[in-house]
Formats: structure tokens, sequence, C-alpha cells
């Protein structure tokens, strides 16, 4: 697990190379405090910072091939590094290494491209042919590992993170107001979009070819599903089984390191079953690791010591409190490289750094689970939205909406027509293909209203939404309506914002590797078989995944309705009894919201006001205020060059 940058092209002059690679290796270094190494070449230059994990003492990076034809930048695992060297050696391939680069290097020697399809990792990587001077960028199926790269002056830049390729002179961090408009829709930009002008983002399952000055894209996996016609896999015995295997054996292989592997360990039914997968496979016992809050609605604390008792690891948890959020949100910033519309991100950065305190690199993590196996609120309430449109006039079935829901006790109080009104049963056509989400999206872009006008002039008429409706696969049409709202919660948000904001850049801002079973390819692909009724039956959400879990963990854990991960939002920075920040009051000033041009500067005052009376309650003002407040650290710590009426015109251009 490292981070790696680089160029491809002549317009860097061969005297300013190593200089410029040491600069963008110096911006991501929290990503590899553990070595660091640049390779130059003719046209071509990498820059690495390394984790050592796998191969401690001989896996340092850029690493070359013996005869000198392949060099290799790579961050990731691969994860069956030990079943390919094997399969290499019959081959011919002799080893000079321990570590999974270079089983990835001379793999790609023997196969090329299709290397890929052999890879059971997360990863991001750059490989240069000197023979065929063509250079490969790669980036895992799920998108777990980030990949970013641009073009300046006839040259390809390329980075873990945007941070390198602001480094190089000529690159400047400008907004892109349609990327912005995207993340206050479905929180995260439609890759390959980014917050910044003209940087884009490799998408999961896709690599980039660089050859004669061109660039060249393909995907070399997709998530599918069968046809809504077709039998799935049910939720059976046998099926349970297979399951049961197919995690095993990611946990399995997630567990293989040269250092201690721990597990996170949130109390719930994902992460429980990884540790109790994982504790009898740690040689010396298994650490787990969790975060607690103050307030009951967000702590879940009295399940995490109980599955960590039933499961004999030593536990050690951190206590987020709004003031600590409040505390780390500016690095917050930093790290996620975009705005963002939820505080969720700091308290698993605050749970990394508890990681890192207890001299430990790795952590087993239980991600993905939710959108694979059905476990979001968003797939129950997309049911129940569809069985109350049948009826749009029941005076009964939009009741069934407070079953969704105990942990909001306002919609306990609430008439049918209130809740028919608010869940928009009436106004959804069923076969609009963004049906599950629309609600989501309605609620988030609510927002908007905090726009400045620059902003709304600059963005006109463009839809977010109906750009993601319009880069829809064409085989979404055929998938059950349950596994159309699967693929849009994985392909966007799970890559978009859960694996980055919430994931890798929270754990490598320490240097911590999170490691994620439920998204070994194998478990995805067999999840896509599986019936819709073994996945979300009746109401009951992940019901293959529960009853795979019988006698591994808990009862109590596995019948528990699902409690989604929040934090404290407008609460940590503003109100009685905080101890307010005072960037807090600098951001969100008329005249520092005036000078970025985004927002409307007394709009954005009155709504200030309003959270510090700690008057609060919806969902539309938390979000504005986050997303408000990040987009304003975001623009001055990134020194944002444009407004946003400068950057329009090219903006809407890019793909």
């Amino acid at each position: 697990m490292c981070g790696f940058a680089g160029y491809a092209g002549e317009g860097l002059g061969a005297e300013y190379a190593p200089q410029l690679l040491s600069s963008m290796g110096q911006a991501i270094v929290h990503r590899g405090p553990d070595g660091s190494g640049i390779w130059t070449a003719p046209g071509i230059g990498l820059s690495h910072v390394r984790l050592s994990i796998v191969g401690l003492v001989d896996g340092q990076q850029p690493m070359t091939s013996a005869d000198g034809r392949y060099t290799i930048a790579f961050n990731g695992e691969i994860f069956n590094y030990v079943e390919l060297r094997d399969e290499l050696k019959a081959r011919g391939a002799i080893f000079r290494t321990g570590s999974d680069t270079e089983v990835l290097l001379q793999l790609y020697a023997f196969d090329g491209e299709r290397c890929l399809e052999k890879l059971n990792g997360d990863f991001a990587f750059a490989i240069w042919d000197a023979t065929e001077r063509k250079l490969m960028l790669a980036r895992d199926r799920m998108g777990v590992r980030p990949l970013f790269y641009t073009e300046h002056k006839g040259t390809l830049y390329f980075a873990s993170e945007v941070k390198a390729l602001l480094t190089v002179p000529g690159i400047d961090a400008e907004l892109d107001p349609f990327a912005l408009d995207q993340i206050f829709t479905l929180w995260a930009p439609i890759a390959p979009r980014t917050a910044f002008r003209n940087i884009f983002e490799l998408e999961p399952g896709q690599l980039l070819i660089r050859e004669g000055g061109r660039n060249r894209l393909r995907s070399y996996w997709s998530l599918d599903y069968p046809d809504a016609g077709e039998r799935g896999l049910s939720g059976d015995t046998d099926h349970c089984e297979e399951l049961r295997a197919l995690l095993s054996d990611a946990v399995r292989l997630r567990m293989r390191a040269d250092v201690p592997v721990g597990s996170y360990l949130s109390g719930g039914l994902d992460s429980s079953l990884i540790t109790a997968l994982a504790a009898p496979m740690a040689p010396d016992g298994l650490n787990t690791f969790s975060v607690t809050f103050d307030s009951a609605e967000h702590d879940e604390s009295s399940f995490q010591r109980e599955v960590a008792s039933a499961l004999g690891t030593r536990h050690r948890s951190v206590a987020s409190s709004p003031d600590a959020i409040a505390a780390a949100f500016p690095e917050i910033v930093r790290f996620t490289e975009r705005p963002i519309l939820r505080t969720a991100p700091a308290p698993l950065y605050t749970l990394a750094g508890l990681v890192r305190d207890n001299g430990m690199k790795v952590v087993l993590t239980g991600e993905g689970a939710d959108e694979i196996f059905a476990g979001y609120d968003i797939f129950r309430e997309a049911k129940v939205r569809r069985f109350c449109a049948c009826q749009p006039g029941s005076k009964i079935r939009p009741h069934l909406f407070k079953k969704l829901y105990p942990y909001l006790p306002g919609l306990k109080q609430q008439s049918a027509e209130y809740l028919a009104a608010f869940f928009n049963i009436s106004g959804t056509d069923r076969s609009d293909p963004l049906f599950s989400h629309r609600p989501r999206m309605k609620s988030t872009a609510a927002a908007k209203i905090f726009y400045s006008a620059d902003l709304r002039q600059t963005l006109g008429d463009y839809d977010a939404a109906e750009e993601l409706a319009a880069r829809l696969p064409e085989r979404f049409g055929r998938w059950h309506p349950l596994h159309q709202a699967q693929y849009l919660e994985t392909r966007l948000l799970l890559p978009g914002y859960i694996l980055s904001s919430q994931g890798d850049r929270m754990a490598m801002a320490h240097g911590i590797e999170g490691r994620f079973p439920f998204l070994d390819h194998r478990l995805v692909e067999f999840a896509t078989r599986l019936s819709p009724d073994a996945k979300l039956r009746g109401l009951r959400e992940k019901h293959i995944l529960r009853e795979a879990a019988t006698r591994l963990v808990p009862p109590s854990v596995i019948e528990r309705q699902k409690q989604p991960y929040r934090a404290p939002d407008s609460r940590s920075f503003t109100g009685p009894g905080t101890d307010e920040r005072p960037y807090v009051a600098e951001m969100l000033s008329e005249r520092t919201v005036a000078s970025t041009g985004l927002f409307n500067p007394m709009a954005v005052s009155k709504l200030y006001a309003k959270c510090r009376k700690q008057d609060v309650a919806g969902f539309r003002d938390n979000a504005a205020f986050v997303g408000i407040l990040s987009t304003q650290l975001w623009a001055d710590q990134f020194a944002i060059k444009q407004s946003v009426t400068e950057t329009a015109a090219v903006a809407k251009s890019q793909p």
C-alpha cells in the first residue's frame, strides 16, 4: 500500500524531472511514510512513496524487471500473489524478491493487459514498457484505490492524489462548477470528473494506455446483473454455504501481510462477521478498533463490546466528540480533496489515527456489504415506494415507512398523507431509471437554494441527475429494480464517496491500509447472481448474509436493524456548549463567501445564525451547512484560482 505519481511525454526537460518527481512524491508522503524512490528515462518518470506491508526488505519501488524492459509504480495489494507467483514460476519466471509488486510486474511481462483478469486485489498502478514505449495505468474493479490524471503541454501526468498533480508547474487548481453541482445532488462527482477542472479520475475497472502521445481508455471489468426475467440464485442452505466459503477465502487472502492485520469493529453485522472470520486466522490474536459517540443516536459501543467479548479480540476504541470533529474538519477536507456534505469521514480519520498509534498498518473493514447484499435503507424505501405507488390513494400503505426509520422519531407522528407526500409516492414515475434514488437526490439538491446568482447562471439548465441517467449502461433497463438501485449505489456512491472520502483518504492520511473482503470480485459477482429475494426478503435487508452469519456472530447482532453510520453534522461546529473554531466564522463570513463566489452570502449568514441557535432539524440545512463549509475550506486550501464564471464555458464540455 503506497502512493505514486509520474509523467509520460516529452514536454518536461530531463534536468527538471528528479526535482518534480520528488515534489510530487512529497505531496503524498502520508501514503507512504516508510520509504520513497524515483525513476526516470527519456519521456517517462515515476515517483513512489512506500508503506511496507508485503516484501518489507525487497519491495522497493519503482521496480524494474531484470531485463530492464518494464518498470512499475504500484499502490495497493495483489492478494492472490502467492498463487500467481507459483503459476509464473511454472511458466519459467525467476523471482528476485518476495513482493507482490514483482509478481504483478512479471505477470504483465507474460500477459500484457490481460494480466488484469487474473488479479484479486485493491490496486492502482503504472507500468512502462521501454521497448514499445507504452505506459499502462490501471485501477481495481471496485475503485478501492484512487488514480488521477491530466494532460499539460502534451505530457500526461498521473498520481494517487490530486495534490501531487498540483505540484506540476502550470497545472492550477480550478473549480469545475458542474462537478460541484453533482456533489450537491449525488454526493460525489460522476467519474471521470473531479472537483478540479481538467483533472480526471480513472474509473473503477478501467485502464489507460498512453502510446505515441495518445491516450486510449477501456474497461476490463464492469458490474452486471441478470435480466429481470431470469431466475437468480436463491438464499437456500447451499448458497449460504457458498457465500460463507467465498467470504472466508476473501478474508484469508486479506490476512496476508508481513505485518499484523487488525479489524475495524462497528458493532454492525458486516464488520462483526469479518472479525469473526478473521479472529481464528490471526496467529497472535486479533486487534479490533472502533469509534464511539456521546450521542445515543450515533453510538454503537454496546454492540462493539459484545462482539469483541464473544470473539475474544483485543479491543480498543476512540471517542469522537462534536468538538473533535470540528477540530479535524479542515484536515478532512484537505485529504478528501473535494467538498463533502456530511461529517462522517471525521470519526474514521480519528479511528485510523488510533490504529496507527497502536503500531499497526493494516485493518480489515466491512464496507461493501450494504451495496452488494442490499443493506441500505434506500433499497427498502424504494421497495415500499413502489408498493405504495401501485395504490397512491391508500391510507394504510404509507405507514410502512415508519418501520423503515425507527431512528427518526418524527416520522412516527405523521399522517399517511404526509408520508405519501414526503416520499413522493404519486409524483414519481416507476419506470424512471433513478426511481430508487430520487428522494435522496431531491433532499440533497434542496441545499442548492444557497447557490450564488453567478453559479446559478453558470449552471443554467444543467441537471446532474439527468447526466447520471444518460451515462447508465444500455443493459440497465433489463435489470430488476433492486439491481438497478444496487448499481447506482455501487457504481457511484461507493467509489465516489464511501471508499474515497470515508475510506482510502481517511486511512491513508495516517498511513493505514484498509482491506475490504466484501469487495473481493468473486464475492461481488456471486452477489450479482443472487435473486432479489435472497438479498431483500420482504423488508429484511441482507437476508442471505444474516443467514450465513448464523453461529458466527451473536444473535443480537444478526437480528438488529441496521443503524446507518452517521456523525453529528452542523452541531459539531456551532451552538451552545460548542467550542466554536475561528475558521468556521471566517469561512462563512459574508466577506469570504462573497469572495469565493459560489454561494449567496446573506443566505449563508442566515443559515449560520440558525445553526448557532441549534435550530436545525432537517437533512437539508445540515447538508447545506457542511457542504458550504467544506466547499469554502476546499477553495481556500487549494487556492482555487478562477471564479465560477471564468471556468464555466470550458468545464461544461468536459466528459
